[in-house]
């Protein structure tokens, strides 16, 4: 180092200090990295509980010390290995079963760095504070695991003879409707109105869902309910024939079946047919033991926040009542064995004449009361063991809208803890998996949730950064749209408030049941589909967008989960839009195979599915990152711009890839297309030269 400047003209105890503050090398922050992978955090178990190997890495020959800062004590570390770039250090540290928080504190000379899980701080963050739970585990099956969404009616009719006809009764003060024309799209108002597709069309699937690449197939609610969406649960302990068997089917006349509150007695005999139900449930053992020997995983919807008002507990469209082998409802008799099950006000009068809370208000969903139902937790516990257990055997639970059960945040905390245990009892390698927006981390401490669906730290950050939009499309902002700075930060914060095990096997989706499809956000509009018609959600759509967008999705940290038919070119505004059919005979082959390709990509890079993560800069529309084990480097970069290529350098050095080092490009997609294997470019001075064409993006690997 040159400073130009004669320490002679300086007094002797100043030219000391100015060695100390200038002579002695800086930090390098860039080189500095820890996280909580398998290479970078560890646990022992001993007798006393757990001791915990941390290892953080600097760059080589470039600080005096690293400390661990772990419940305010200061534990140095030493180093034990070094490589071409980077030296490592280590200390083992008694940790009991865990409950601490620790952060990393680099020095040389009088330069201070401070590392916890966003990275290099200049000083002390608390909040983003490396946290143990040595006992956590989520199970290794999902970590990384490529899910795929069914919404059941939606995606295939197998078996026709089970089909909802047209007024087989009254559902939200409508008449039901069958949909013969598979691919009409769907009203503004379509809760009752059913395509027909069922578990059979499931079955009759599984070849092309194994084809393409699935791991876990994860079914919207199957049991028996009124609706198409089966968010307002009839029945938790049986399929609905509707998706199941209809072995029974012979329609007993009632002569009271006038008022239109009471359904009709044809969907009676359909769905309180023990036969039906018993037939149902039976099928599908057959369907997820067919799953189980294709190598596949299954899990269902629980939605153990409320009910439906058509459920058995309630009854109160009448369906149960003076059926055999039903209790009286709640909303029929006072003295019903489920009267606790449900919260009715001071005013209510029975029968028929009460008033009960719901869910947002709704009567047709009423809020479950479990606070003050002991039988009500311990039947819902059952439940949740029945299904993960012989002969059913799924492999785990998405809970709907967890954070909302119970009347306080203590009970619901206490509730998910005593459902956890339950299930994980019946089934370890269960997962449980909740839908949730906002901070995760108060249930993701290994005694309630496994993971979350990922909205913070996947999809919304995803679409603003490529789409401008939200995930409803409801709003556009262009500040957002290319935001890599926004995009990252938003990332690594939310990102932070999981513990790996859950970032590993949360839900990665760009679309689903509740949003609008990823396809019709590339359009970069504002719409639903009773606002502006469903045609314009397939307007001015982007495959290339929609590709990038898929891109991130199997190279992120965590369980990509493709939504039926978005790899087939579906679009849609939010809900009920977002819910049109599989298009058998119309998808788009290309995006098909895109998905095979990039799903064969990332189920062949551990990298991919259980290694760190490191942003590697950006510009304007430009993201850089690498996913990075012993064993490869993985980098990924891509350009959103419409019709600009952008020009950067990338310091892959900070992946651990040296010097004249070859990386290959796995995968290469552009406004044109897409291709693999397309070349290779070598790493000069520890930095990579990319041009990225217009709307392209790229994987490129080293092997270690």
């Amino acid at each position: 180092m040159n400073l130009n400047i004669n320490l002679g003209d300086i007094p002797y105890g100043q030219q000391v200090q100015f060695y100390i503050n200038h002579m002695h090398p800086l930090i390098n922050k860039d080189a500095l990295f820890a996280d909580g992978t398998e290479n970078y955090r560890s646990f022992i178990q001993t007798s006393k509980g757990y001791s915990v190997i941390l290892r953080f890495r600097t760059g080589k020959s470039n600080v005096e010390a690293v400390q661990v800062i772990m419940d305010g004590m200061s534990i140095d570390m030493e180093k034990c290995s070094s490589d071409e770039l980077f030296d490592y250090y280590e200390a083992v540290i008694p940790c009991g079963n865990g409950g601490q928080e620790y952060y990393f504190k680099v020095t040389s000379g009088n330069m201070t760095v401070y590392f916890n899980k966003r990275g290099a701080m200049d000083e002390v963050q608390s909040y983003y504070s490396f946290h143990l739970v040595p006992d956590f585990h989520t199970p290794d099956w999902a970590k990384g695991a490529v899910f795929y969404q069914i919404f059941v009616d939606r995606f295939c009719n197998g078996d026709p003879s089970n089909d909802v006809v047209n007024d087989e009764y009254i559902y939200v003060k409508q008449k039901v409707c069958q949909v013969r024309d598979w691919n009409s799209l769907p009203m503004p108002m379509d809760v009752g109105r059913f395509y027909g597709g069922d578990l059979q069309g499931v079955m009759d699937k599984l070849d092309y869902l194994q084809d393409l690449g699935v791991d876990v197939i994860y079914l919207n609610p199957v049991f028996v309910s009124p609706s198409n969406h089966k968010y307002d649960i009839q029945d938790y302990d049986y399929i609905d024939p509707h998706f199941g068997k209809l072995v029974e089917d012979e329609g007993r006349v009632l002569e009271d079946w006038e008022t239109e509150n009471t359904g009709a007695a044809r969907y009676i005999c359909r769905v309180t047919n023990k036969k039906n139900l018993e037939a149902s449930n039976a099928f599908f053992a057959c369907l997820v033991e067919e799953i189980h020997r294709r190598g596949m995983k299954v899990i269902l919807d629980g939605v153990f926040n409320h009910c439906g008002s058509f459920n058995k507990w309630m009854d109160r469209e009448r369906i149960y009542e003076n059926q055999e082998g039903y209790e009286k409802g709640a909303f029929i008799s006072q003295d019903s064995p489920y009267h606790t099950f449900f919260k009715f006000s001071e005013n209510s009068q029975w029968p028929y004449n009460t008033q009960y809370d719901g869910w947002w208000g709704h009567d047709t969903l009423p809020k479950l009361n479990y606070e003050e139902s002991q039988q009500l937790e311990e039947y819902i516990f059952r439940i949740a063991r029945k299904w993960v257990s012989p002969p059913y055997n799924v492999d785990g639970w998405r809970l709907d809208v967890a954070a909302d059960l119970g009347h306080s945040s203590q009970y619901n905390h206490q509730f998910w803890s005593r459902f956890r245990k339950a299930v994980k009892e019946a089934n370890p390698q269960a997962i449980i998996l909740a839908e949730h927006y906002g901070d995760p981390a108060a249930w993701l401490q290994g005694d309630q949730w496994d993971t979350v669906m990922n909205y913070d730290a996947f999809m919304e950050p995803v679409t603003w950064f490529l789409a401008g939009v939200e995930k409803h499309s409801d709003e556009y902002c262009g500040d957002l749209l290319g935001n890599f700075e926004s995009f990252y930060g938003a990332m690594s914060h939310h990102m932070s408030r999981f513990h790996y095990e859950s970032l590993f096997v949360a839900m990665n989706e760009l679309s689903n049941h509740d949003h609008s499809r990823f396809l019709t956000r590339t359009n970069h509009k504002v719409g639903r589909i009773g606002t502006v018609g469903a045609q314009m959600a397939s307007e001015d759509i982007d495959t290339a967008l929609m590709r990038l967008a898929v891109l991130i999705q199997m190279t992120w940290p965590g369980a990509p989960t493709i939504y039926y038919g978005d790899e087939a070119g579906v679009c849609g505004w939010t809900d009920p839009d977002s819910r049109r059919t599989y298009p058998w005979g119309h998808e788009d082959q290309e995006m098909i195979r895109f998905h095979k390709d990039i799903i064969k990509i990332h189920k062949s890079w551990d990298a991919l599915k259980y290694g760190s993560i490191k942003f590697l800069g950006g510009q304007w529309n430009v993201l850089a990152y690498g996913r990075f084990d012993s064993k490869s480097q993985v980098l990924v970069a891509l350009n959103n711009h419409p019709t600009d290529a952008k020009i950067i350098d990338i310091p892959v050095w900070q992946l651990g890839v040296g010097d004249g080092a070859s990386m290959d490009c796995l995968l290469e997609t552009t406004a044109g297309g897409y291709g693999l294997n397309t070349g290779s470019s070598q790493v000069c001075g520890g930095m990579l030269h990319m041009e990225l064409p217009a709307e392209s993006g790229f994987i490129l690997v080293h092997r270690s």
